[in-house]
């Protein structure tokens, strides 16, 4: 018999039925040209069939967590287990897909409000249970996998039920959101009193606030609105140590901002509660349109001469040949064949597609920023496509993860990896990152595009596509993420928005320094003296 799953955790195992993207025989044949053969078909394997162990949790511990959050809010049943055992990276997903065993849970605590988030962690800490903070379950980097470390058990704490605005103060224009609260919900809370955040990352449909927060999550439309640490103007967190709260004006000069410790803490030194926001009002105007220009260097010179000369769009957002010839191949209609045609009438011999964005109070505010980004973009040879194009994508920008799954499902190998470097590096940055996938992974498709810039550099965000190993799925991406990490080591950053968790751990030290890994031992131990928050993340 099927164990019954409410709707939330259905969204959390599995995609929603009619969710997943169609893949067209035509995009199926071209992938076969491009990288050969695909792997075995792989559907999501059905609950029954994946092993779960019997949960490890203490009869007392659970008495004294039920007693603080109610014996209804304590969940043992092994889909309620499996709903949060892991994220949502190629790995993950795989092994949902019967590959490979991921750790589970021993039971899922879904606390109240923020007194309750506290005394189930001096509960936790008490008994030596583990504690992995779990809000919309979107992490790639196996920031909310149930490892365990030396605890008696392991526990996820789901933070769904943090779902409260808080406050609203619209003359410092701050709100207080707490930790559960979902991008979309977010915005429909805040668009009731005239504001909305403008963080909206890929994993907007389901991600959280205290996810954004505890990643250092950067949005599609950061040139504009700044990246979500750039947002916090304070933050509550509960530690086995106590209550912890942040931030008392706009600006301090009161020691080293310790905000920024526990934005990207990724729940290793504290569990986010609440965040206090800065937020903008809701746009009245929104403008995007389409661009192309004749090859990748002088793309990237494009999007940094409107970085440092301050003309940069909210969202800008340029793909290099690669991608935008997959982006013209998997729609191949009459459109697009015309738009080839255009394209080469005009002399564009490699096309790179710029989506760029506006959204501002007035008409007049959009056109006047739109002709400082297009002033700028005319001594580049930048060929305007049109608001279609714009629009089209703006409509599309949260169908990856859809996309992906109907990838999967027909035997591809499919995952993203992101860094982030000066411009004087950026283009060394995405060859050598290019070269050492190629080398691992032999025939695939390697994307790459400039997802955010900023007046000193930008980051790359790489999308693989590969023919899945039939016997060793896991470690074909393993083997090609370990050599991408090692080529990004020394140029660039481990992670522009995706954070640490643990794929990006072990290449941690060599960006901020043995040193600068004792300071954030030193932190953890003086919040989390017996380690029981997120095992093996981060650090």
């Amino acid at each position: 018999m099927t164990e019954p799953i409410d709707h939330r955790l259905r969204r959390a195992w599995t995609p929603e039925a009619g969710d997943a993207a169609h893949l067209p025989a035509k995009a199926l044949r071209w992938l076969v040209q491009r990288i050969g053969p695909l792997g075995p078909a792989a559907p999501f394997a059905g609950i029954s069939t994946l092993s779960v162990p019997d949960s490890a949790l203490g009869e007392q511990p659970k008495q004294d967590i039920e007693d603080v959050v109610g014996a209804g809010h304590v969940l043992l049943a092994p889909g309620e287990r499996l709903a949060r055992a892991s994220g949502l990276s190629y790995l993950d997903l795989v092994r949902r897909r019967g590959f490979g065993d991921f750790p589970v849970p021993d039971a899922v605590v879904l606390p109240g409000d923020p007194a309750e988030v506290q005394s189930v962690l001096e509960i936790c800490a008490r008994h030596d249970v583990g504690v992995v903070p779990f809000g919309g379950g979107t992490s790639v980097v196996g920031g909310v996998s149930a490892l365990r470390g030396d605890k008696s058990a392991v526990l996820a704490l789901d933070l769904t039920r943090l779902d409260d605005l808080v406050s609203v103060d619209p003359v410092s224009r701050i709100a207080v959101l707490r930790a559960g609260v979902t991008g979309p919900a977010a915005d429909r809370l805040l668009a009731a009193h005239g504001f909305t955040l403008g963080h909206v990352p890929q994993s907007y449909e389901r991600a959280t606030i205290g996810g954004f927060a505890a990643t250092r999550s950067a949005g599609q439309a950061s040139s504009g609105y700044g990246r979500f640490e750039d947002m916090v103007a304070g933050v509550r967190l509960a530690t086995p140590r106590g209550e912890w709260k942040l931030g008392v004006a706009p600006a301090s000069a009161a020691g080293p901002d310790l905000r920024q410790l526990a934005v990207g803490s990724e729940g290793a030194l504290g569990v986010i509660t609440e965040v206090a926001l800065r937020v903008r009002p809701v746009p009245e105007v929104r403008r995007y349109e389409g661009y192309v220009l004749d090859g990748w260097e002088n793309g990237t010179a494009a999007v940094r001469e409107l970085a440092q000369r301050h003309a940069l769009a909210d969202v800008t957002r340029l793909s290099d040949v690669d991608e935008s010839e997959v982006s013209l191949a998997l729609n191949d209609s009459w459109k697009t064949k015309a738009l080839r045609r255009y394209l080469r009438a005009r002399g564009i011999a490699a096309p790179c597609l710029l989506i760029v964005g506006w959204e501002g109070a007035s008409k007049r505010e959009v056109a006047r920023r739109r002709q400082d980004t297009t002033r700028v973009l005319e001594p580049f040879g930048a060929v305007r496509i049109g608001a279609a194009l714009g629009e089209s994508w703006r409509r599309g920008r949260f169908s990856g993860p859809r996309q992906r799954d109907a990838l999967l499902d027909n035997g591809v190998c499919v995952e993203t990896l992101e860094t982030a470097a000066y411009w004087a590096e950026l283009s060394d940055l995405r060859d050598a990152v290019r070269a050492a996938l190629t080398a691992t992974l032999g025939r695939a498709i390697i994307m790459c595009h400039v997802s955010h810039a900023y007046e000193t550099g930008a980051s790359l965000y790489f999308t693989v596509l590969t023919a899945r190993d039939g016997t060793d799925p896991i470690g074909q991406w393993r083997r090609a993420k370990a050599a991408a990490s090692e080529a990004i080591t020394g140029i660039g950053t481990i992670s522009h928005h995706h954070a640490v968790g643990v794929d990006h751990a072990p290449y941690l030290a060599a960006e901020i320094g043995e040193l600068g890994v004792e300071v954030l031992r030193a932190a953890k131990k003086a919040v989390d003296p017996s380690g029981i928050l997120n095992p093996g993340k981060l650090l």
